[in-house]
């Protein structure tokens, strides 16, 4: 992944940024994107079934009450970065609000997609992927 990251600044002429000066709300933006992207893959993975299947799958594990519960687990082995991270999408000024979620719950999720969005501008991709693995694991145990 780190090659085509790299593929796709140069053929963009895209220049390193300071990510610590992104808005936590452009994070959170990038973060959906690839959290999303990464549940679909791990679903599409899993073995083939039809769309629709992988749909409702994937919109259980995206929505924002799910990655709320998902920060239970998280937060505390949150590197102090993350978690700087986090309270920053967290605690952000947003304009929108989720559909079936209750204003904490989206805070929290805007929180996590922060996160997320950090790890991947800043080439952590296994960092990320331990911490959805970690985040499936407290879902699929039904807490």
């Amino acid at each position: 992944m780190e090659e085509s990251i790299s593929y796709l600044k140069e053929q963009f002429q895209l220049e390193d940024q300071d990510i610590r000066s992104y808005s936590p709300l452009a994070l959170a933006y990038i973060g959906d994107g690839i959290y999303e992207l990464y549940i679909r893959t791990i679903l599409v993975q899993q073995g083939n079934c039809q769309a629709s299947k992988l749909h409702k799958r994937a919109s259980r594990l995206v929505k924002a009450t799910a990655q709320s519960q998902m920060i239970d687990v998280l937060e505390p082995v949150f590197t102090p970065e993350e978690e700087a991270v986090y309270k920053r999408g967290r605690n952000a000024k947003s304009y929108s609000t989720a559909k079936n979620a209750t204003t904490g719950e989206y805070r929290r999720a805007t929180g996590f997609e922060a996160v997320m969005g950090y790890l991947y501008l800043t080439g952590q991709y296994c960092r990320m992927i331990d911490l959805i693995k970690i985040g499936m694991e407290e879902l699929s145990d039904g807490k």
